[in-house]
């Protein structure tokens, strides 16, 4: 492989990220998505420290956090991506949005914005690139209390 195909799956591959949540596909991106165990560092977001968790449990983890959402919607950009033979880590900007249906949030707001940064690493496997650790940094967020009414999605 030369480093500019590196370069497109791994872009490529931060946007089946992003389709996971987005179009509720957990189970069948995963594969393409994770290695078989995971770390995840959503603290920014969730004030839980960094885990490490095999990736089934946490398709489930990700069914839960995004169920009561109707919508969301995860803009990934302005990828730089640092390659070092089999391994790559990948900085991303990141506007990611989830929308409550009206009805769960009474008379208060519906979105949940979230703005930040990806750090993420990734590994060369025999089925392509795969994401071994995600990093979410939250620069800025609005209505940040519709995430614990809707189980604290990322």
């Amino acid at each position: 492989m030369d480093a500019v195909s590196d370069r497109i799956e791994l872009v490529e591959l931060m946007g089946r990220y992003a389709d996971m949540a987005d179009l509720k596909q957990f189970g069948e991106l995963a594969g393409r998505v994770y290695t078989d165990e995971i770390t995840l560092d959503f603290e920014s977001v969730t004030g839980i420290p960094p885990m490490a968790v095999p990736v089934g449990q946490y398709v489930e983890i990700l069914r839960g956090a995004f169920a009561p959402f109707k919508a969301t919607h995860h803009v990934i950009s302005g990828h730089v991506i640092d390659l070092d033979g089999d391994t790559a880590k990948i900085h991303a900007h990141v506007r990611a949005e989830h929308w409550l249906p009206e009805e769960a949030a009474g008379d208060g707001p519906t979105r949940w914005l979230v703005v930040g940064f990806y750090d993420n690493e990734a590994v060369r496997t025999a089925d392509g690139w795969r994401l071994t650790r995600v990093k979410l940094t939250s620069k800025y967020q609005e209505n940040a209390h519709l995430a614990a009414t809707a189980g604290q999605a990322g």
